[in-house]
């Protein structure tokens, strides 16, 4: 079925992504990505300077302005992924879909002048940490706090799961800077690499997204200047994520669908050139049968998608919305392939053949974000209040 929410200055910028991709996604370079356990900072670099990555950077400080046209980062999505570059995918949409929107949203002028100049070209990695050892979807538990001094906050507590915390050099950090857990009691604030006590720890080591760097971060009587409070003011922190979470998981809705595609794509390839008994698999019923199923999810998950996609250019993807995208997209994501896994016979489970991967990869699809049993949770409620 035909996708129609592309423009020609759309599939342009789809040709731009692909040159860059040929020349920068190499599998020597996956390779590399997946031996150090994240995507170098020149390949980052090289995005900006070809203009893959800061798209809802403002134009003023060097990015392309989209702010609400996700469909140029869902080209970027739909490329890398379709290519086997699931890392890199991850890497570019951390910076561009949870850390440069709560600075293009909500920051000051001096915080965007500061900030967003640099995550356009890719000198500049951010990262967003919200997860706590122990508080995952229930961001009203956390325990890091930032308590108020002269001139700034003292920031004390841990993040876990961090995309991008190894290498970030900025990272929006969700905080209590008041008591209980109202709404008002948290706020974002930037801590920067190189802050005395605070530590990048460990890289963890994945079932999936090898290329791309997650991390432990702790903060231990971090000073942060009152100029790294974003918005400028206390008790915004937990609006200002609610207000991103729907781009996060359409995000991941994306992702999901792009994922989906492509593994259909590399099992119908499999399929027609792998024989048995004399004959190409795809030959055999089950297999056409099961191709048949596959892509018929694919069209009807692209469909729903793309109106997400569209209904956020609107700014009128809400948050049940949103959590729908998310969990539908990525639960069929699974299902499509695992299937692709399955036709792939014995080689679906070498990590040499992109199924593989991206299966191992599709995993926490279902997990970050909001877990999708919390995705059900935030429908559900909807539902029940009518």
């Amino acid at each position: 079925m035909d996708r129609n929410i592309y423009d020609e200055d759309h599939e342009s910028f789809r040709d731009v992504v692909k040159e860059f991709i040929k020349r920068y996604g190499t599998n020597e370079a996956r390779e590399k990505w997946d031996a150090d356990g994240q995507v170098d900072r020149a390949t980052m670099r090289a995005a900006g300077e070809a203009g893959i990555i800061g798209l809802s950077v403002p134009d003023e400080f060097g990015g392309a302005g989209m702010l609400f046209d996700y469909r140029f980062r869902a080209i970027v999505n739909e490329e890398t992924i379709k290519a086997g570059l699931g890392s890199l995918a991850g890497a570019f949409g951390i910076q561009d879909d949870l850390a440069v929107p709560y600075l293009a949203h909500f920051g000051t002028p001096e915080q965007q002048q500061k900030w967003l100049p640099g995550m356009a070209t890719g000198e500049i990695i951010g990262a967003l940490a919200m997860t706590e050892p122990g508080a995952g979807s229930d961001l009203r538990g956390i325990k890091t706090t930032a308590k108020k001094v002269d001139g700034g906050y003292i920031v004390n507590g841990a993040k876990t799961f961090i995309s991008s915390g190894a290498t970030a050099d900025v990272v929006v950090t969700f905080v209590k800077t008041g008591e209980g857990n109202r709404p008002d009691a948290f706020s974002l604030i930037l801590i920067e690499n190189g802050m005395e006590g605070f530590e990048h720890g460990k890289k963890l080591h994945k079932m999936g997204f090898q290329g791309h760097d997650t991390a432990e971060l702790s903060f231990t009587d971090v000073f942060v200047p009152d100029a790294n409070l974003i918005g400028g003011a206390e008790g915004h922190g937990f609006v200002q994520l609610m207000r991103n979470l729907p781009l996060e998981r359409l995000s991941i809705g994306v992702a999901a669908a792009a994922a989906a595609e492509a593994g259909l794509l590399w099992t119908l390839d499999y399929t027609k050139s792998r024989e048995a008994f004399g004959q190409p698999v795809i030959a055999f019923q089950n297999t056409y049968f099961r191709l048949a199923d596959m892509a018929t999810t694919v069209d009807a998950l692209w469909a729903y998608v793309d109106r997400a996609i569209l209904l956020y250019g609107e700014q009128k993807l809400t948050a049940e919305e949103a959590a729908k995208v998310k969990f539908y997209a990525t639960e069929r994501e699974w299902e499509v392939l695992d299937q692709g896994v399955q036709l792939h016979g014995g080689y679906g489970y070498i990590m040499e053949y992109p199924i593989a991967r991206a299966f191992v990869d599709a995993r926490v699809h279902r997990i970050y974000g909001g877990t999708n049993e919390i995705m059900r949770e935030i429908v559900g409620r909807q539902l029940i209040k009518g």
